[in-house]
């Protein structure tokens, strides 16, 4: 026969076995922190952090409700900041520079954004490297390859040997450039024709010849001063033993300078193009250069009204 107490004594162990485990088992789950409440719990840059939130209000026309960065990474000379952004509607990663945002529906991996990120602003930014334009690039070829070569070199550079050798480069755009622009006739008679390789003797008689007159004193003025300085740079870096990333960065971008105004100056003084439309009277006139137009590489035409005219030249 079964004894009462046994039973009772069983459930009485059952239920005290059930308790522990129900005791073991259980755990406290904190609610989820409202968005709003999660900037007063982190650290981050006040000023960095305003400049992220005030951009993805603009880009998405959404109210910011925290921004936190979440990661930086260096990558072939260029730093990188990943922003984990919440606003009122959506969740994004904001990533620089140049900046640009991504919503964690389509990119829910940081990794991954930031690779996809990468490879599209350096394609961008290889399209966008070296001449200003097509025209630029058509007339200057061999003189912007020189550049781009320097622009590609620090890339990879690390060492100080490896920016003196982009001075070196950025020195080598600065006499290509006059090489294919110095002429005799530029010469007044009576003086000696600077050397090949003197880019402030040649600069100076290049600038005198396409920005003449009282009109053009002040871009003749602007031009030789900034080819003699960046000539100086250029050499300065090139013999730099101590040479850094952000000098390179300062040389290369003050060539850039000097062959855009130096080619711009060149191309209107060369293509004779107008500053009106002579059948509208818009500004709207754009020049080209084909050299397979020869003698008179040069046309013009207006955006506004179409008119067209190929270039006499000089």
């Amino acid at each position: 026969m079964i004894d009462i107490n046994e039973i009772a004594d069983g459930f009485s162990a059952k239920k005290r076995k059930s308790r522990k485990k129900k005791f073991e088992d259980e755990c406290v789950i904190p609610p989820t922190i409202p968005k709003h409440v999660l900037s007063t719990l982190t650290m981050s840059s006040p000023r960095s952090k305003k400049a992220i939130a005030s951009y993805v209000e603009v880009q998405s026309r959404e109210k910011v409700l925290h921004a936190e960065k979440v990661k930086s990474e260096h990558v072939l000379g260029n730093d990188y900041e990943c922003w984990d952004v919440h606003t009122n509607k959506d969740r994004y990663w904001v990533v620089t520079d140049p900046t640009n945002l991504y919503s964690h529906d389509m990119f829910p991996s940081l990794d991954y954004t930031l690779s996809f990120h990468i490879g599209v602003t350096t394609r961008m930014m290889a399209a966008s490297r070296g001449a200003p334009n097509r025209v630029h690039k058509s007339r200057f070829t061999p003189v912007w390859r020189r550049w781009e070569q320097a622009a590609d070199a620090l890339d990879t550079a690390e060492e100080a040997e490896d920016f003196q050798a982009i001075g070196m480069r950025c020195r080598e755009s600065l006499i290509q450039l006059v090489r294919a622009l110095a002429k005799p006739e530029m010469v007044p008679n009576g003086q000696a024709a600077p050397k090949r390789s003197d880019v402030v003797g040649w600069s100076s008689l290049i600038a005198n010849t396409v920005a003449p007159g009282q009109h053009n004193e002040t871009v003749r003025a602007y031009l030789k001063a900034i080819a003699k300085s960046t000539w100086d740079m250029a050499n300065w870096l090139t013999h730099a033993s101590g040479a850094r990333r952000v000098d390179a960065i300062f040389v290369i971008d003050a060539v850039h300078t000097v062959l855009d105004n130096f080619g711009t100056a060149v191309i209107r003084h060369e293509s004779g193009s107008p500053e009106r439309c002579p059948d509208c009277g818009s500004y709207s006139v754009e020049t080209d250069f084909d050299p397979d137009l020869m003698p008179n590489p040069y046309t013009s035409s207006c955006t506004h009204c179409g008119w067209e005219r190929q270039e006499e030249g000089n």
